[in-house]
C-alpha cells in the first residue's frame, strides 16, 4: 500500500508540473529552486505569421507561386 501511495504521489506531483508553468532546477550546489516561467506571446501584429494579415498574404503569394509554376490555376 505504501509503495502505490508513492508512485501516485509521484504522477499526481508530475502531472501538476507539466500543467503548471512552474520550473525546477537543480543548482550545482545541489538545492532545488521552483521559478514561474513567463510567455510573451504577440499575436496580431501584420508581420507576425500567425496574424490574419499575415496568413492572408501568405495565401495569396503561395497561390501565385503555384499558379506560375503550373500546378494550379
Amino acid at each position: 500500500m505504501h509503495k502505490l501511495a508513492l508512485i501516485g504521489a509521484t504522477v499526481m506531483g508530475a502531472v501538476v508540473l507539466s500543467v503548471t508553468p512552474i520550473s525546477v532546477q537543480r543548482s550545482t550546489e545541489k538545492t532545488l529552486s521552483v521559478s514561474v516561467d513567463k510567455a510573451y506571446a504577440v499575436v496580431g501584429r501584420p508581420a507576425t505569421p500567425g496574424s490574419v494579415a499575415g496568413a492572408h498574404r501568405r495565401h495569396h503569394r503561395r497561390a501565385t507561386r503555384r499558379c506560375a509554376a503550373g500546378v494550379t490555376c
